[in-house]
């Protein structure tokens, strides 16, 4: 008889806690009237508060690695500080939906409810330690963020996105279910622990397992929206609420990238010569991609998008540096965390200025915004500078860590052609700038009252003085992002 060892509950308790206040907030938005319907906010919010304590607490309780969950379920320094990045881009992401989807009569008690799912599916991505684990997180997140696109019924353009999302999100799937039934049959195993003793036989020079990295690699690079996996992004995030949009380009990007290092530093480290290769396309690609065709959008949420692409080629850079480099990895960890602060930022902003049936999505409306409302134009400005990459703000050190970390890893190449990129990128950037600032506002755009409630114009304050204060005093990131990948 084989001897059975009960899991440790208690590793996993922030996921049970999410799953259960999120079925209790759909049972509590069906009880309420309409005009009641914020205390579903308020719970989940408080339910977000309370599952980032228990990760915090799990900081303390658990000070080493373990394994649990007959080997699927891990709990270390980089799935605590992944959750905790989640939950507060989460937490920001959702008080910035709050007033858009009640003007748009979105059903908040679904987009709440879908929202915790999401959550839940990133958290159980952190703490992933086999593909099966792996693939039933991003399932979890992404069948919610399908129906969540979908959620203006009365939207052709968001159906049409909901759609095409579900449709290229299934083909990725497969790609990466089949690379993992590929590695299966090869290695018989799917923990990534095992995998990792299994590969440094010499497996990891077998032609199927290389085949199946390609495969895998393919499904990740989806979720990231890295190209040649990148044609959804342009289309969800125009064709989705803003505020959904704003939720796709924030926490997902950070638990995509938590899962990216599972697979390839802790399963597949010996393979680094064949994935080094993948990623130094996929990155010289979507930078190059990313930037020129975000230079000729009209449309800012399509602008930034093409812009999320190329910034996803940058972190990518750092995960290639990563073998040969003493902080290639944390620079690219560094790099995801700072993007989804700044990039949740201007997200908000868009949705803030965008009105119950006028969407100001195009360029030409943040004409003169600096006319209309100075300091919004100021917190879109250090958000440009940011993902500019202009210093002192943090997106500036974001980028000097990467190419210090390709240097050191004797890609000098790769780092003049990543500053070549960001050289072109700034140009769109700055042309945002210039319109706020040095454009007058059209006739219409005068007449069109800017008015947010306070606690929604607090959190873009703290969103956009981040942005300058974590430039100004990058280290303690820096810091927790070597420490949980060290």
């Amino acid at each position: 008889m084989m001897n059975f060892t009960p899991p440790l509950y208690s590793a996993a308790l922030p996921e049970i806690f999410l799953l259960c206040m999120a079925s209790a907030a759909l049972l509590i938005d069906v009880c309420l009237k309409e005009r009641y319907q914020i205390i579903t906010y308020i719970f989940v919010q408080l339910s977000l508060v309370a599952a980032f304590l228990l990760v915090m607490s799990q900081y303390h309780d658990y000070p080493s690695s373990i394994i649990t969950f007959s080997g699927h379920y891990v709990v270390d320094k980089l799935a605590i500080l992944t959750k905790l990045f989640v939950l507060v881009a989460s937490f920001f992401a959702f008080v910035y939906a709050r007033q858009y989807i009640k003007e748009r009569h979105i059903a908040r008690g679904e987009y709440y409810t879908l929202g915790l799912f999401a959550v839940m599916g990133m958290l159980i991505m952190a703490s992933a330690s086999s593909f099966l684990t792996i693939y039933l997180g991003l399932e979890l997140l992404s069948l919610s963020l399908y129906a969540m696109v979908a959620l203006q019924k009365n939207s052709g353009v968001a159906s049409e996105a909901a759609m095409k999302y579900f449709v290229t999100g299934a083909l990725a799937s497969g790609l990466l279910l089949y690379g993992i039934s590929m590695l299966y049959g090869i290695t018989g195993s799917i923990e990534i622990s095992t995998l990792g003793t299994v590969l440094q036989s010499g497996l990891h020079q077998d032609k199927v397992v290389m085949l199946a990295l390609i495969f895998i690699l393919s499904g990740l690079l989806f979720k990231l929206g890295a190209v040649p996996f990148h044609m959804w992004v342009p289309d969800v995030y125009d064709g989705a609420p803003t505020s959904v949009t704003l939720f796709i380009a924030s926490a997902p990007k950070i638990a995509s990238f938590c899962i990216l290092m599972r697979v390839l530093v802790q399963a597949m480290p010996m393979m680094n010569a064949t994935w080094s290769l993948v990623l130094a396309a996929a990155a010289i690609l979507s930078m190059f991609a990313g930037n020129l065709l975000a230079i000729a959008q009209t449309n800012i949420k399509r602008m930034l998008a093409y812009s999320s692409i190329a910034h996803m080629g940058y972190a990518l850079l750092g995960v290639l540096a990563g073998p040969a480099s003493t902080t290639g990895y944390s620079a690219a960890m560094f790099y995801i965390t700072t993007y989804v602060i700044v990039a949740a930022g201007a997200f908000a902003i868009i949705a803030l200025l965008s009105k119950q049936g006028i969407e100001l999505d195009q360029l030409e409306d943040y004409r003169g915004l600096n006319a209309r409302n100075p300091w919004l134009a100021f917190m879109m400005l250090l958000l440009m500078f940011s993902m500019a990459g202009i210093p002192p703000t943090v997106g500036f050190f974001a980028k000097l860590g990467l190419l210090e970390a390709l240097v050191e890893a004797h890609y000098v190449w790769l780092a003049a052609l990543a500053l070549l990129f960001a050289i072109i990128g700034a140009y769109y950037y700055l042309r945002i700038v210039m319109l706020m600032y040095f454009e007058e506002p059209h006739e219409t755009l005068m007449e069109h009252r800017i008015t947010i409630a306070p606690g929604i114009m607090a959190a873009v304050t703290l969103n956009g003085i981040a942005a300058l204060a974590l430039g100004l005093l990058p280290s303690a990131l820096i810091d927790m992002c070597r420490l949980s990948l060290g």
